[in-house]
């Protein structure tokens, strides 16, 4: 198998919260275009904006998913987003299953119509689509990157500082807000 080259790749990043941001700062280093999509266009971000996610996609050589599902992003990225993206273009998934049409993705990289795929998160998880085991444009992992010892040390801070303030009545350091 040949593997191609991350640097001076065409990325573009579905969803620019957080895990998008960080994501698009290691990509940088390596030389990469970041572009991106979200909801709307961020005024403090410097990389270009496309509207809507087949922009994007006709943009890109490689596609990171990283935004929240709602029933707006629900199978957002779909045949034609996947097409768009072309025979050599890879999608990577780190958001949500659902938010990639999964059968559509199984039959475009069967095909050979979409280049590649690195998922850890499926549409109906655990079950992951037979298909895709035997594929070697597809890497599969199991969405545990939170699994680590940092990462609870970090949470037991965060509880138990938020459990102080509350009991204080000061404000939370972690206040998530229900629309």
């Amino acid at each position: 198998m040949i593997t191609v080259q991350l640097g001076g790749k065409r990325v573009g990043i579905v969803g620019l919260g957080s895990i998008g941001t960080e994501i698009a700062k290691r990509l940088e280093s390596f030389g990469c275009a970041i572009s991106y999509n979200s909801r709307k266009k961020k005024p403090y971000v410097h990389f270009p904006w496309h509207k809507n996610v087949y922009d994007l996609a006709i943009n890109s050589d490689i596609l990171v998913v990283c935004c929240a599902l709602t029933e707006e992003t629900h199978h957002m990225i779909n045949k034609d987003v996947m097409t768009a993206l072309g025979k050599e273009g890879v999608i990577i998934n780190v958001g949500r299953g659902a938010l990639i049409d999964e059968k559509e993705l199984v039959q475009l990289l069967v095909i050979g119509e979409l280049g590649g795929a690195g998922l850890d998160v499926f549409e109906n998880e655990p079950d992951v689509p037979e298909e895709l085991f035997g594929l070697n444009n597809v890497v599969l992992s199991p969405h545990c990157a939170v699994a680590t010892p940092e990462c609870f040390d970090a949470l037991e801070e965060l509880i138990t500082a938020n459990l102080k303030a509350y009991f204080s009545s000061n404000p939370l350091q972690s206040l998530v807000e229900f629309e």
